[in-house]
């Protein structure tokens, strides 16, 4: 398939069950976290994967399985290894942006044209006077996806893309619809966010995800990268993906430049629990903003039915060569970080595996489990 990348997969947010906290051993009431993680491994597609499991702060289960490199070398990677969220980054730019709105520095129904005054000058985005921020969180805006790849070359590492050059490529396409109508998932949303954001701060958005996320939370591990060729600090795994002819390319360079606030942060399995618990605890936002996040937006595909009461959130993100996913309960006690590297296509099926292994170690006897709560909540479409 070359550079075929399913751009939606990345930021889907599945709502899945609740049950009790698992250990690295399996006991009653407990899923094993080191049997779901070398079953996902040997989902097809998946070279290595990676899991924490952490219970009000404190990890409780790790295990690693698969390999760090391709064809069964470099040995296993650390649990503790950095890797790439993807589109969970969507979720830390959308909380910067409300955080804004907050600080009444921001309106939800601000206009882009207002807010972001170039976008219109130099017609980067259609109809720009009509399309709101809570629009464009809530990936209702219609503005159309840049990550193609008929408009971006996956493998090409080095090319350094301003934001203004991904809008220029979205602008090429038609709309996928009225702004508010209706739901389709588009990068190019979050691009725009990344903007105003650095606009009205004055600061890069690597910055303000230091000083209002990583640093308040202990996300020491965590960063954003920006500018091409960066690996990932650290011990890590490489990811793969075929490019034309079927040859793997190692995707350890991606390119920081596409990534950014639609992608790019990269983390760990602490830190990614430390700022699930934060966000879903309230410690982030107000209810009615967190809600801008969490709310299904207009015109989203239902989720499938959710295993365990429903009373589980996952966040994926994905781009060629990896998924990654936190699976978290919604009282935001409870959080199981997932990372896999792939020698294949990203697909549903490893997005389908990462759930079977939240399952079985989050709810393993089902939504029967009498510590699950009563009432499940709706989970947003969007990452």
């Amino acid at each position: 398939m070359g550079k075929r990348v399913t751009a939606g997969l990345a930021g889907a947010i599945l709502a899945l069950g609740l049950a009790q906290p698992a250990t690295a051993r399996a006991e009653p009431g407990r899923g094993d976290v080191r049997r779901a993680i070398a079953e996902l491994a040997d989902a097809n597609g998946v070279l290595g994967a990676i899991g924490e499991l952490y219970v009000d702060g404190r990890r409780v289960g790790r295990s690693s399985a698969g390999s760090r490199l391709l064809g069964g070398k470099g040995g296993k990677i650390p649990t503790d290894a950095r890797y790439r969220i993807g589109s969970q980054t969507k979720g830390m730019t959308a909380t910067v942006i409300l955080q804004l709105v907050k600080e009444g520095r921001l309106g939800l129904d601000d206009k882009l044209a207002d807010v972001l005054p170039v976008v219109a000058g130099k017609d980067l985005v259609e109809r720009a006077g009509e399309i709101t921020v809570r629009q464009l969180i809530r990936h209702t805006s219609g503005v159309p996806e840049w990550f193609r790849p008929d408009l971006v070359d996956v493998f090409d590492f080095t090319t350094y893309y301003r934001p203004a050059d991904l809008l220029k490529l979205s602008r090429a396409r038609p709309r996928t619809g009225e702004p508010g109508e209706k739901f389709s998932y588009s990068s190019a949303n979050y691009t725009l966010l990344t903007m105003i954001i650095e606009r009205i701060t004055g600061r890069s958005l690597a910055a303000e995800f230091e000083r209002r996320l990583f640093r308040p939370l202990g996300m020491s591990g965590t960063y954003l990268p920006v500018r091409p060729p960066q690996a990932i600090k650290g011990p890590h795994g490489h990811g793969y993906a075929p490019g034309p002819g079927g040859r793997l390319h190692d995707m350890d360079r991606l390119n920081a430049s596409w990534g950014h606030g639609a992608g790019g942060v990269i983390s760990t399995a602490r830190d990614m629990s430390a700022y699930r618990r934060a966000f879903l605890q309230g410690r982030l936002l107000p209810a009615d903003l967190q809600r801008v996040i969490t709310d299904p937006p207009e015109g989203a595909p239902a989720p499938p039915a959710p295993p365990c009461g429903g009373q589980i959130v996952q966040t994926n993100g994905g781009a060629p060569g990896f998924t990654s996913a936190t699976i978290s309960t919604r009282d935001g006690r409870k959080h199981f970080a997932i990372s896999t590297t792939l020698d294949a296509e990203q697909s549903l099926n490893v997005i389908r595996a990462i759930s079977k292994a939240a399952e079985s170690v989050l709810c393993p006897e089902g939504p029967e489990n009498p510590e699950s709560p009563a009432s499940p909540q709706s989970a947003g479409a969007h990452g």
